[in-house]
C-alpha cells in the first residue's frame, strides 16, 4: 500500500468518525456516551477559550481545529491529529474553526494511567529509558489508530455489545499509542520510581491539596528528589513550576465555586488559598482577563457549551 493509499483511507474513516460522532452529540460541548470514557465533542462556531484541568485523555479530531495552551506554549491540531495528556493539566482550549454546516468534531477517551501499567507489563513492551518529557503532545495519527477510534465510537450503534466490546477496543487504542512514536509519553508512567511516574505523584497531591500553602521540601522529599530536581522536572513534565501549577489550580476551582455557589469573591478567595483579597483579584483578572465577580456576570451571559 502507497503512502497514498494510506492517507486517503485514514481520511475516509475520518468522515465515516465524523459522521458517527454527528449521530450522537446533537448539542454544543463535550457530551458523556454510553461508553464511561468516551465523551463526544460538537461546536458549530469558533469559542472562546475554556480553561479546565484536562484529565489523561486522548482527543482525535475528526473535523475542525483546535488550540489549547499549556502556560504560554501553543498546540493546534485538526483532522488526522491526536491530542494526548498524560498527567492532569491545567489548560485552556479553543476551537478554532468550526461551521454550522461543518462543525468541529472530537472523539475523547479517558485514559486510566493503571492500564497504562498493564499493558507494558503483560505485552512486556519496553519501559520509556528516555529523560522527563513533556505530558502533553500533537501527533498524526495512524490507519489502525483512527480505525480503532471509528471501531469505539460505532459500539454506540449497539448498547448490548458495548460490555464486552469497549474494553477490548479500548485496550486496542491504549496499546497502539503506547507503539506510537509519541508512546514514550504514556511509557514513562509506567517506570516505577522514573522522573515522570514522580512528578505524577506530586501533582496528585498539589490537585487534592490545593488550598494548603506550597511547601516544596515536603513534596520534593516525598517523592526521594531535591528541591532543585523537582522544579526541573516538575516544569520537564507540566510546562510550569509547582507555584504556578498550584496557582491555575487554585483560580480555576475559584472560578467553578463563583458559578455555581452564591459566594462573593473574597470569601472564595480565602477558601481556594488565598489569604489577600486583592491578590487573589488581581491574579484572577491577570488569568481570566476579568476581576472575579465582572468574568462570572460575563459568563453567565453566554451560552452554556463547552469545549474539548
Amino acid at each position: 500500500m502507497t503512502i497514498m493509499d494510506t492517507g486517503q483511507r485514514i481520511r475516509d474513516r475520518l468522515q465515516e468518525l465524523a459522521g458517527e460522532i454527528g449521530k450522537f452529540a446533537e448539542r454544543e460541548g463535550i457530551q458523556a456516551t454510553r461508553i464511561p470514557a468516551l465523551s463526544l465533542v460538537r461546536n458549530t462556531e469558533v469559542t472562546a477559550p475554556l480553561h479546565m484541568i484536562y484529565e489523561p485523555a486522548i482527543c482525535l479530531v475528526a473535523q475542525g481545529r483546535k488550540q489549547v495552551m499549556l502556560g504560554q506554549e501553543s498546540y493546534e491540531y485538526g483532522p488526522a491529529d491526536y491530542f494526548l495528556v498524560s498527567v492532569d493539566l491545567p489548560i485552556s482550549g479553543q476551537v478554532i474553526e468550526a461551521l454550522p454546516d461543518r462543525p468541529y468534531l472530537a472523539a475523547r477517551l479517558n485514559i486510566d494511567p493503571a492500564q497504562i501499567l498493564d499493558l507494558v507489563q503483560e505485552s512486556e513492551l519496553q519501559p520509556a529509558a528516555a529523560p522527563a518529557r513533556r505530558a502533553l503532545c500533537v501527533s498524526r495519527t495512524d490507519l489502525g489508530l483512527t480505525d480503532a477510534m471509528l471501531r469505539l465510537v460505532r459500539l454506540l450503534e449497539t448498547p448490548d455489545y458495548i460490555d464486552a466490546l469497549a474494553p477490548l477496543v479500548i485496550r486496542e487504542i491504549l496499546y497502539r499509542l503506547l507503539q506510537d512514536e509519541q508512546g514514550d509519553v504514556l511509557r514513562q508512567l509506567a517506570v516505577t520510581g522514573s522522573s515522570t511516574a514522580r512528578i505524577a505523584g506530586v501533582v496528585k497531591r498539589i490537585k487534592e491539596q490545593y488550598e494548603q500553602p506550597l511547601r516544596i521540601e515536603e513534596l520534593a522529599s516525598a517523592v526521594n528528589m531535591s528541591s532543585s530536581s523537582l522544579h526541573r522536572y516538575f516544569k520537564e513534565v507540566t510546562g510550569m513550576s509547582p507555584l504556578q501549577y498550584q496557582k491555575q489550580v487554585r483560580l480555576q476551582e475559584a472560578r467553578r465555586m463563583l458559578l455555581s455557589e452564591a459566594a462573593d469573591a473574597a470569601e472564595v478567595g480565602y477558601r481556594v488559598g488565598y489569604e489577600s483579597p486583592s491578590q487573589f483579584s488581581r491574579e484572577y483578572a491577570r488569568l481570566f482577563g476579568l476581576p472575579p465577580m465582572s468574568d462570572i456576570k460575563r459568563l453567565r451571559m453566554l451560552p452554556d457549551e463547552q469545549s474539548g
